[in-house]
């Protein structure tokens, strides 16, 4: 009767691990990645701003605002200011 229950008590162990490996898998298929983050540097032309960059590369990736408070902390910039000659870092998503 012992050898009947440590047989039980290994057939449930390996049962439960092979249960677990099925359930991790399906889901972290159901989890997809975001889009992937790229990185370029533009020349700020007459007329740009942070927020005209967040609306052209940001798109619906990311919260305008979120999107220039990036722009800012990439750049080393204190206030919404650029300049037109000016090259700044942006980020955009494919």
């Amino acid at each position: 009767m012992k050898k009947f229950y440590i047989v039980l008590m290994v057939v449930l162990f390996v049962m439960g691990a092979v249960f677990g490996f099925c359930l991790d898998n399906v889901l972290a298929k159901d989890s997809e990645p975001g889009p992937q983050r790229y990185y370029k540097s533009v020349r700020i032309e007459q007329g740009d701003s942070l927020w005209g960059l967040a609306e052209e590369y940001g798109g619906s990736q990311m919260p305008a605002a979120e999107y220039v408070k990036e722009l800012r902390t990439m750049n080393g910039l204190t206030s919404d200011t650029i300049h037109w000659g000016q090259y700044l870092t942006v980020l955009y998503f494919e």
